[in-house]
């Protein structure tokens, strides 16, 4: 699994093979969401409150970066690493 940045616990994936609307999902314990890249709403799935806080904080610093990624799982490249949140 292609593993984008980890913090608090909490793992960031960009996968290959998706469709649809750019997004991300992230994993915290066996929870995991998918949240939209564009408007960071959340598609599917559920955290804690507090875990999609922090999550949410680090999407809207890293914005950029993710579409960045979005566009490298498209076109198969390597993905690269975005910092954590600290």
């Amino acid at each position: 699994m292609p593993k984008i940045s980890e913090f608090f616990g909490i793992s960031i994936y960009v996968y290959y093979r998706e469709h649809g609307a750019p997004h991300f999902h992230a994993l915290y314990g066996e929870e995991e969401v998918l949240i939209s890249i564009e408007d960071l709403s959340v598609l599917n799935g559920r955290l804690s409150p507090r875990a999609l806080g922090l999550v949410m904080e680090w999407a809207v610093l890293h914005k950029d970066e993710l579409r960045a990624v979005w566009k490298q799982a498209a076109n198969h490249q390597p993905l690269d690493k975005i910092a954590p949140l600290r």
